[in-house]
């Protein structure tokens, strides 16, 4: 079966046959597009007469010249001009490629993302790559990132298998964060380990007390199957839709559990949305699938009585 991995190197060598194909999938979507891509989904466990827009950012991947910090504060303030009510980082900050001229530092593109305000403030998880780069945690098996520690500086909260309470307009619901499930993989290489994910969806959900309705964060989508319908929305990112789409498949993202859960909008248990992200990993490429900024409304306004 043919990897994530493989088929992209594969797309990026075959880019090189054709000038045309090259400069698009090289140097137009992946550097020169920025979209907006909105969805309404109507979750079961979500009141309909409760309101909320969240403005999701996924797979930045700073590096020079691929995701620049002039290109990251253009995305914030795309982000920003969503007024969205919350802002949700869905983790890969750091480079996931060699190919590049600089390796942003984390304290660098933390700052620019402090720019990021919304009324229920920002709101972040760690992905993969925010692991595998960090040596220090990839030996110990455990502690914050280097990530994880740069967004806490800039103000920005990041959840491991915790959970917090928000409140709009006097309605509550929860936001719970998961650890990320592939986060010791590279460990595999060096030593004996008996996992290879910070992820612990029981602990999680044991944190939300009462019955308001649960938004879901998890970096990988992979964890959707085991996602009880006591949540209403899951929010992810990971795949880069693929970060090739051939109308509108991606064949790149294996299928898990049967499930091939690469990009958009899919329903189980509860509602799960997968953002295409915004940098790349492996190759600096990205055809059918732009960088996008995943704005997500839930609910309804209450109609205006006059």
């Amino acid at each position: 079966m043919i990897t994530r991995r493989r088929f992209i190197r594969s797309i990026g060598a075959l880019s090189a046959l054709g000038v045309s194909s090259a400069a698009y999938g090289v140097g137009v979507e992946p550097m020169l597009r920025l979209r907006v891509t909105r969805y309404h989904p109507t979750p079961r466990q979500w009141p309909a007469d409760f309101p909320l827009k969240i403005a999701a950012i996924a797979d930045i991947h700073a590096c020079d010249p691929w995701m620049s910090l002039e290109r990251i504060e253009g995305i914030v303030d795309r982000t920003n001009a969503l007024k969205p009510d919350l802002i949700v980082l869905l983790g890969d900050y750091v480079a996931g490629l060699h190919q590049v001229t600089r390796f942003i530092p984390s304290s660098e593109w933390a700052r620019v993302l402090a720019g990021l305000k919304a009324p229920l403030g920002v709101h972040a998880v760690m992905g993969n790559h925010d692991y595998w780069v960090d040596r220090v945690v990839q030996q110990a098996g455990q502690g914050p990132t280097v990530a994880h520690r740069a967004l806490e500086a800039a103000g920005i909260p990041v959840y491991e298998n915790d959970a917090v309470r928000l409140s709009k307009d006097g309605r509550s619901f929860w936001l719970a964060g998961l650890g990320d499930q592939l986060a010791f993989l590279p460990a595999r290489r060096f030593r004996s380990t008996g996992r290879f994910g910070a992820d612990d969806l029981t602990a999680t959900l044991a944190k939300v007390t009462d019955d308001a309705p649960v938004i879901l964060l998890a970096h990988e989508p992979n964890i959707a199957p085991r996602v009880p319908a006591r949540v209403a929305l899951q929010l992810s990112g990971h795949t880069h839709g693929g970060q090739v789409r051939l109308l509108g498949w991606s064949p790149a993202v294996p299928k898990q559990q049967g499930l091939r859960l690469a990009y958009g909008h899919v329903r189980l248990k509860c509602d799960v949305i997968i953002s295409g992200g915004l940098g790349c990993s492996i190759m600096p490429v990205r055809v059918g699938v732009p960088p996008e900024i995943v704005e997500v409304t839930l609910g309804r306004a209450a109609p205006v009585v006059s």
